[in-house]
């Protein structure tokens, strides 16, 4: 191999290499619009997925969460129920 040939070659590979290395960079930033575009059967997120964190929805979400969460009865007390259903000997 002649020393053009080789710097072609070398070249050739610096720019694929550093072609690849930008494919990662790239689809981490269309990675989350994409999945938010793609329907529920092709892989995409399903309907009742909570929006993103940092979406103008997702405190709206989480206000909307904690009001819920606030307003459900508090759980019954265990002790009291494991007590009534011992075995009976």
């Amino acid at each position: 191999m002649s020393t053009g040939s080789r710097l072609f070659a070398l070249i050739g590979l610096a720019l694929l290499t550093c072609g690849l290395g930008g494919c990662g960079t790239i689809s981490a930033n269309l990675a989350a619009s994409v999945s938010d575009t793609l329907p529920h059967w092709a892989g995409g997120l399903p309907a009742d997925a909570p929006p993103r964190p940092g979406s103008a929805k997702y405190d709206e979400f989480m206000r909307e969460r904690e009001r819920k969460r606030l307003e459900a009865p508090p759980p019954k007390d265990e002790a009291a129920a494991s007590a009534s259903l011992e075995a009976i000997h």
